[in-house]
């Protein structure tokens, strides 16, 4: 899961906000990590005893809830998703030339290659995870070579220079927020862990995730901040590539694109089908045409993005919009986990609820404002 989760959004995120923090991008890495624990970790469980997806669990707590939650996760989810076709559109910039709208539209046909031929998708799955080592293992070595000012940026990471309330919302919704966290509790569903006695694997998968990512995303951090600090100027359209190029050559920068687009290509397929998850269970007909659904979903995605363009913003507004949907259904599943008759007698401990409640109103509180002023913005 922590593999799948480093995905364009993730490094486009983080090196976007490194470019405006620089060290002090430190310290949203540490705060984010501990809200992504407090809304997983509380989600994971929650579900999982309950052994009910989100929109059902919502349901039973107050019918038609269900029906509002599965909308705002859709909405993250396709707004991901567009970011995904984004993510395909800049690695085959990077591998081929191709402009970043022709990139996406053949990455739409791929992803619709994968998911209808069940073959081909398998062996992108099994080329995507050692593609994921890869992935790791070039930014190690890319953050040892730029010689980042690793002193200066520990220091920052407690005790910041400057902080962005709009960079911790897009990250924390990049990692935990709308459709993501809850399609790794579907997952665990899926496969038979529920109910009080797996609490134990759900705890450890919960955290060890979002550990995994983290210690990406700062060893990111580092690497990104070592390429400025050296002068150089970053791509506005596709920054990572150039953190690549910088740091590792031609050959880095051409691994970087493989790794890029394989990452977005499976996640344009794992979001589609995620997100249609949310709505299958309230009609026949969505069931029995499900493929069909998730199909649908791909194109339209694709073709917002080749209207939109801005492949860089759609990824770090997809993360923003994630983050402002977090705290509203974060707070349905807290209010779920105190009703008795929902959890199976089973009672979700008060300090874990407490930590979740932090989470709904640090995250309500850095979220509406900013939505406030984006509102604003369009209506002038």
């Amino acid at each position: 899961m922590a593999n799948s989760s480093i995905g364009p959004g993730f490094l486009t995120q983080t090196t976007v906000f490194t470019q405006k923090l620089l060290t002090s991008f430190g310290f949203v890495i540490l705060l984010s990590v501990v809200l992504d624990v407090g809304a997983q970790l509380n989600t994971w469980r929650i579900l999982t005893v309950s052994e009910l997806r989100a929109q059902d669990l919502a349901n039973r707590l107050l019918p038609g809830l269900g029906y509002f939650l599965a909308a705002m996760v859709i909405l993250g989810g396709f707004a991901f998703n567009i970011g995904n076709i984004a993510g395909c559109g800049l690695g085959l910039n990077v591998l081929t030339g191709l402009s970043f709208e022709q990139g996406a539209m053949v990455s739409c046909g791929v992803a619709l290659v994968l998911f209808w031929v069940r073959e081909v998708g398998n062996m992108l799955d099994g080329f995507t995870k050692i593609l994921g080592t890869v992935k790791i293992l070039l930014t190690l070595v890319i953050a040892f070579s730029a010689h980042p000012p690793v002193l200066q940026a520990l220091h920052h990471t407690l005790l910041p220079v400057q902080v962005s309330a709009e960079s911790i919302v897009t990250i924390v919704g990049g990692t935990v927020g709308g459709y993501i966290t809850f399609s790794g509790a579907h997952r665990l569903l899926d496969a038979g862990i529920k109910g009080p006695e797996q609490q134990g694997v759900v705890t450890r998968s919960a955290i060890s995730g979002i550990v995994i990512s983290t210690v990406m995303r700062f060893v990111l951090f580092l690497a990104i901040v070592g390429v400025l600090s050296q002068g150089v100027m970053l791509d506005k359209d596709n920054p990572l590539a150039s953190v690549f190029r910088s740091a590792a050559g031609e050959i880095g920068f051409r691994i970087f694109g493989v790794i890029l687009w394989s990452a977005a290509i499976s996640s344009v397929v794992g979001a589609a089908y995620t997100s249609v998850s949310f709505f299958k269970t309230f009609h026949p007909a969505f069931a029995r045409y499900e493929r069909l659904c998730i199909s649908v979903f791909i194109v339209l995605s694709t073709s917002v993005f080749v209207l939109v363009g801005r492949p860089t913003q759609l990824l770090v507004f997809a993360g923003f919009i994630n983050g402002l949907i977090l705290p509203i259904a974060l707070a349905i599943v807290l209010v779920a986990a105190t009703k008795r008759r929902l959890m199976r007698g089973y009672q979700h401990p008060t300090w874990m609820l407490a930590a979740g409640w932090v989470v709904v109103v640090v995250m309500g509180g850095l979220s509406a404002p900013l939505l406030v002023e984006q509102v604003s913005s369009l209506l002038k």
